[in-house]
């Protein structure tokens, strides 16, 4: 971890407790203690200090460890917190009043206690707060997001409305959270959402079962076809690119789309639905289910095959020393991505670049660079490999 992304989550620990806690301890009324995993120079994580079997639980269903070493160091504590070992492995301790705060809140709209334990994630303009929500027993029963900014606000209630929309889809390979409660507390937006049963054993995702989930739902709200140009898909691009096109790499980026339009105009497609960010990390892969999260970018009217392209993009990147390579490579392998789709040969690549249009409107729309996301900075990866591979198809 960077010493600046350190200094980001500690920032954000201190902004996150007093927007979900913003009564001063000094008051009347109940306190809660949370312990700052693993330290408060580089929070991750806010588990409650009592009681342990809740606390132990929180770190255990914390995301997914990524490597064996993050594994080993969950792991440790889980044990720390088990045995009481906390004390000297997690010192850094969070007093709260829970007075007037999200956690009493939950409580009286959920008819039920729940006991928070809150994730402080790396510097995104999107970055919200996201609570795992358990019963006393240790058991997780949901999770709730908070959107306290306007984009934060808008992206809250949108998954709000995509989920309650797929609920009603008869989905046959892909499970969706059910809304539990949706609202607004002190001005801020609520979801909370029902626990998805990720603690089942996981299985390997065999060959073709992600692109089959992922073209289920692509066709799961309908699919029309016809010449881009003509799309309400190419109208809208258009419009959110000028929006943004004052911005730092907003002109390459509308040179780049009005060249898409010059090249791909009556290039006929076909468009459909996509969960906007489906990723690994977005997944828990069980036998008889894939369990998909984070739906606050599901979006319809898109060109099919978005979700592969950008599936095997963030895999690709997210490790990647240079990410302009890790696109590249991904652009490679466009053909493979999206014969599950029967997009048309001809209009696979374009479909592969259409995406990226679109991803680099939304990272300029969200101001991505300006909140220091380590792949908001456009002119240092995607727009290069999209305006070189446009004056290539060009010649």
């Amino acid at each position: 971890m960077t010493t600046d992304d350190g200094a980001s989550r500690a920032a954000y620990l201190a902004e996150v407790v007093r927007t979900l806690y913003p009564e001063p301890v000094a008051g009347p009324g109940g306190r809660g203690v949370f312990l700052v995993v693993p330290h408060a120079r580089a929070p991750r994580l806010l588990v409650p200090a009592r009681p342990r079997r809740v606390a132990s639980t929180a770190v255990r269903r914390y995301a997914e460890p990524r490597n064996r070493r993050a594994r080993l160091k969950r792991q440790a504590v889980v044990l720390a917190l088990r045995t009481g070992a906390d004390r000297w492995l997690l010192p850094d301790r969070v007093v709260v009043s829970t007075t007037g705060s999200i956690e009493a809140h939950l409580h009286r709209v959920l008819g039920e206690p729940v006991v928070p334990s809150i994730h402080i994630g790396p510097a995104r303009a999107n970055r919200k707060a996201v609570l795992q929500l358990l019963r006393p027993d240790g058991r997780t029963v949901g999770f709730a997001k908070v959107g306290t900014g306007p984009l934060t606000r808008r992206l809250v209630r949108d998954e709000t409305v995509a989920l309650r929309a797929l609920a009603d889809a008869r989905l046959r390979l892909v499970t969706v959270p059910e809304v539990w409660y949706a609202g607004d507390w002190r001005g801020h937006e609520i979801l909370v959402q029902r626990a998805l049963p990720v603690w089942r054993p996981r299985v390997a995702l065999a060959p073709g079962r992600l692109a089959a989930a992922m073209r289920e739902l692509a066709e799961c709200q309908g699919v029309t076809d016809g010449p881009l140009a003509a799309s309400a898909y190419w109208a809208q691009l258009r419009q959110r690119v000028a929006a943004v096109a004052d911005r730092p790499d907003g002109a390459d980026l509308a040179a780049a789309v009005k060249g898409l339009g010059d090249s791909f105009g009556d290039l006929r497609l076909r468009f459909g639905s996509w969960h906007g960010d489906w990723t690994g990390w977005n997944m828990a892969v069980l036998a008889d289910t894939l369990l998909v999260w984070d739906w606050e970018r599901f979006t319809t009217g898109v060109p099919l095959g978005f979700d592969a392209v950008h599936y095997a993009l963030q895999e690709r990147v997210q490790s990647a020393a240079d990410p302009a390579k890790a696109l590249a490579a991904t652009l490679r392998e466009v053909a493979d991505l999206l014969a599950p789709f029967d997009v048309e040969p001809a209009a696979r690549e374009p479909t592969a670049l259409l995406y990226l249009a679109d991803l680099a409107a939304r990272y300029l729309a969200d101001r991505q660079a300006e909140a220091g996301a380590r792949l908001g900075a456009l002119g240092t990866w995607l727009l290069p490999v999209l305006i070189r591979r446009l004056d290539q198809l060009a010649r």
